[in-house]
């Protein structure tokens, strides 16, 4: 008999870590579903009338993921064992909800490509959701992207926070032409060893998020942000072309043209690197 998905997963010794800081959660690992964020987003929709208490965090894993979905609405790619996909549900209360996906994005760019002493991050980060296999200043391939959606329960509002991670080469989608895989850096990571390398910080940076905002995460992301001082151009809603300089105390973008310094911050806007490959 094949090994069930929870013991694939270590799901115990996961929820066991988990738990003491989430209280309350609840890990689970299925073999197939559409979107892990669609199915915790219409979970939560269904508790809209319950008391908070009813309202538990949950961590969702699929080992094939069929539909899932990128930001604007865009396909995510995800095969069992070349990907990791889930999702966690849970209940917060920040000073501010700007930003959010900046600080997820660096929780994990940090546990996958911790800093080391002399040598340049290996995992960039591209404004507003995506992580970069960095591989020279404007260039690089993407390797994973963050989708965070949000539900309002009562006085509540609800965060379900996606993440995909390319972990292998998927040859039929292309992945050498723009696409990453974490095999590239990390020989050999299997996607049950990579959740449990990344959720505890991934936790840890939702309730850091909630206690302080973004503030303390800037630093981190000034250093991996693969667009600070090239030159971009926004395609959706109003077009706007110049050098990226970094992002404000808010997260938004900002890009210097002719005109002056201009923060972006619609997330029905997306930025293209000029004049770069793998983009």
């Amino acid at each position: 008999m094949s090994e069930e998905p929870h013991a694939r997963w270590h799901a115990e010794a996961l929820w066991r870590q988990l738990e003491p800081a989430l209280r309350g959660l609840s890990v689970e690992v299925v073999a197939r579903a559409e979107s892990t964020n669609t199915l915790l987003l219409e979970r939560a929709r269904h508790t809209a009338g319950r008391r908070s208490g009813d309202r538990q965090p949950c961590l969702l894993v699929a080992e094939h993921q069929t539909r899932g979905r990128g930001r604007l609405g865009r396909e995510w790619l995800a095969e069992r064992g070349s990907s990791l996909t889930f999702s966690l549900a849970l209940v917060l209360r920040p000073p501010s909800w700007s930003g959010l996906s900046l600080a997820v994005g660096v929780a994990l760019a940090e546990a996958l490509d911790p800093p080391a002493d002399g040598r340049p991050p290996r995992i960039g980060l591209k404004w507003p959701n995506d992580l970069w296999l960095w591989e020279a200043p404007g260039q690089g391939r993407k390797l994973g992207g963050v989708l965070i959606e949000t539900v309002q329960l009562g006085h509540e509002r609800m965060a379900v926070v996606g993440v995909g991670l390319n972990l292998r080469k998927l040859p039929a989608v292309g992945l050498s032409q723009g696409y990453a895989s974490l095999d590239e850096i990390n020989d050999g990571s299997e996607a049950p060893e990579v959740l449990a390398h990344v959720a505890p910080p991934l936790v840890a940076a939702l309730q850091g998020f909630e206690r302080d905002g973004l503030a303390p995460f800037l630093p981190v992301y000034a250093r991996r942000d693969v667009l600070a001082g090239q030159t971009v151009a926004t395609l959706g809603g109003a077009v706007l072309a110049g050098k990226a300089e970094g992002i404000d105390a808010d997260g938004a973008l900002l890009v210097r043209d002719g005109q002056g310094l201009h923060a972006v911050t619609s997330g029905e806007l997306s930025v293209r690197l000029q004049d770069a490959p793998g983009c």
